[in-house]
């Protein structure tokens, strides 16, 4: 199905309540809407509910063979995936392009930050390790699917827990949860991303976009952060220049949340 279209009314209408510092659900524009959070019965199963958004994320385990140029480390991996039923208005195409860049941003804030001890992961330097495999999926799109997944990454994540092992001479045995207590992941620190869209030729940004806003937007900006304040990741999209002040008065706003 191709993209909805955006019509002159709906544009108008929410440039309107923006200059008004208004948005369109009633929220201010630092206000983020609920967030709700449930865990499986799965370890590292967790379902994330920002307003109408909705993500379902699952964390799996294998053993596989290393990398050659990080031997004594383990594996991660994020795959996202934003269903048919998620948002009816995206082409295919679309909607892998998102996904892809989705992807990209999470792996920036959780991978590329090294939040995950991946040392821990290693059973046999240079021929066995734990690869961790992140799967995200879109259940429902009404804007900041980032966020919403990040929420959902983190806490599926710290819920994960893999198996026990124990080793007989150079031989390795590994346990199933009847046999041992699974083993939580170590994480050196909880990162999360904040978004904001931009509007006004970047004088005014609103926290955690709805779709329509999304869309109506000049360009958007995502914060990897955590609770140490540090800048985990940064992805600026959009048509808009915006000046360094501007940048870092949003990323101390998105610290706040953290």
């Amino acid at each position: 199905m191709r993209e909805k279209i955006l019509t002159n009314v709906e544009k108008t209408f929410v440039n309107k309540c923006i200059s008004q510092k208004l948005r369109i659900d009633g929220r201010r524009m630092n206000d983020f809407r609920k967030i709700k959070l449930s865990f499986g019965s799965e370890w590292g199963s967790a379902h994330v509910a920002l307003g109408e958004t909705r993500v379902l994320v699952q964390v799996s385990c294998v053993v596989t063979q290393p990398k050659s140029v990080r031997p004594q480390e383990g594996l991660l991996s994020i795959a996202v995936e934003i269903g048919s039923m998620a948002a009816a208005h995206f082409e295919g195409g679309r909607s892998s392009d998102e996904a892809i860049q989705i992807n990209r941003i999470l792996e920036r804030a959780f991978k590329d930050s090294r939040c995950v001890d991946l040392e821990s992961l290693c059973l046999v330097a240079e021929e066995k390790v734990w690869s961790v495999r992140v799967d995200v999926n879109v259940l429902n799109h009404d804007g900041n699917i980032i966020d919403c997944a990040s929420v959902g990454v983190l806490a599926a994540l710290l819920h994960f827990r893999r198996p026990d092992v124990t080793w007989t001479g150079t031989e390795f045995t590994i346990h199933t949860s009847a046999e041992k207590d699974p083993i939580p992941l170590v994480l050196h620190h909880f990162p999360v991303c904040v978004s904001y869209v931009i509007f006004q030729d970047g004088s005014v940004a609103c926290a955690d976009p709805t779709d329509l806003e999304e869309r109506v937007a000049q360009a958007n900006m995502v914060f990897g952060l955590n609770s140490y304040q540090e800048l985990c990741g940064l992805h600026l999209g959009g048509v808009t220049l915006l000046s360094a002040g501007f940048v870092i008065d949003l990323a101390s706003r998105g610290v706040k949340l953290c």
